[in-house]
C-alpha cells in the first residue's frame, strides 16, 4: 500500500525540500518506487533534482486545475525508481485559481487516485505556508513529516502545525496521521540546539525521529549541482544522516502494514 507523506512546515528555510529529495533518494536506492510532488511555487524541489521550472509545461499546476492527468505530468528524474510531478512558474497563482472551485481541497487527492498505487512512497513538498496548496497536500496524504530547525520558536510553530493537522483530520481527511518530526540544521556542540532537542522529545513523545540532520555544507552545495546528497557526497555527515532517517521510515513500514491489515479485517467482518 502506498504511503503518501506531506512534508510540511509553515516556516521557510528549515530544510524541508532537502529532506524530501534526500529521503526519497535513499528510499529509491533501497528498491522502493517513489514519486516526488513539488507543490511549492518556489519550485526548489524541481530545480534541485535537475529540472528547470521555466521549461515545465503543465506540471502540478496542470494537475490541480484539471487541465492534465497525473500520467501526463509525471516525468522521470534520471534516477532509478524516482519520478516527479514538477512545479512551474504558473503555480504562483494556483491557490487563487482554486478559491472559487467546488471541492477545491480535494483536487490533488482526486488527481492521484489513478496513479498512486504505482508507488511505494509519494512525498509532497509543501509551500512554507498553511494555504490551500498545503491543505490539498494534507487531504491527499496519509501521513505528515515535519522538518524542524533546532530553535525555540520551532516549539511554538510545531504546536500550531499539529493543530492544523488535527483540524484537517477532523474535517477533511480522517485517516491522516503524523509520521513524525525530524530535527534539521542541528549543531551538536551548541547548548541551545541540545536544549531544544530535549524539549521537543519531552513535549512531543513518540513524534520525533531519533535521527537528526546536521548543519552540513555538502547538503547546502548538492542542489547547486542538481544532485541529491548520495550522488554529491555519499560519505558526508549529511548523507549518513538521511540514510539513518530513511532507515527509520522503513522501520515504520511494519506497523503501517499491521494497521492496514487490521482495517481490512474489520471490513471483511462487517
Amino acid at each position: 500500500m502506498v504511503r503518501i507523506v506531506a512534508v510540511v512546515n509553515q516556516k521557510g528555510g528549515v530544510g524541508k525540500t532537502t529532506t524530501v529529495i534526500n529521503t526519497l533518494a535513499y528510499l529509491a536506492s533501497q528498491g522502493k518506487k517513489v514519486l516526488m510532488i513539488d507543490i511549492d511555487p518556489q519550485a526548489n524541489a524541481t530545480s534541485g533534482i535537475g529540472i528547470n521550472p521555466r521549461e515545465v509545461r503543465g506540471g502540478i499546476y496542470g494537475l490541480i486545475t484539471n487541465q492534465l492527468s497525473a500520467l501526463e505530468v509525471i516525468v522521470p528524474t534520471g534516477h532509478d525508481n524516482f519520478e516527479i510531478i514538477p512545479s512551474s512558474v504558473d503555480l504562483a497563482g494556483g491557490a487563487i485559481d482554486l478559491v472559487s472551485v467546488e471541492g477545491r481541497e480535494f483536487r490533488l487527492s482526486s488527481a492521484l487516485e489513478s496513479v498512486k498505487d504505482n508507488y511505494d512512497y509519494i512525498f509532497i513538498d509543501c509551500p512554507p505556508a498553511l494555504n490551500l496548496l498545503t491543505v490539498n497536500s494534507l487531504v491527499a496524504a496519509s501521513e505528515v513529516l515535519i522538518p524542524i530547525q533546532a530553535e525555540y520558536y520551532a516549539l511554538e510553530g510545531l504546536g500550531q502545525l499539529l493543530n492544523t493537522v488535527e483540524l484537517v483530520k477532523q474535517g477533511l481527511n480522517p485517516s491522516l496521521e503524523v509520521l513524525g518530526a525530524v530535527i534539521t540544521m542541528y549543531t551538536q556542540n551548541q547548548r541551545l540546539a541540545r536544549e531544544v532537542w530535549l524539549e521537543l522529545y519531552k513535549n512531543f513523545p513518540g513524534r520525533v525521529f531519533r535521527s537528526t540532520i546536521p548543519r552540513n555544507v555538502k547538503l547546502a552545495e548538492a542542489p547547486g549541482f542538481q544532485q541529491h546528497i548520495f550522488q554529491y557526497s555519499g560519505e558526508s555527515k549529511g548523507a549518513k544522516a538521511y540514510e539513518r532517517l530513511g532507515r527509520e521510515i522503513l522501520e515504520t513500514e511494519k506497523s503501517h502494514a499491521e494497521s492496514f491489515n487490521s482495517i481490512l479485517n474489520q471490513i471483511r467482518h462487517e
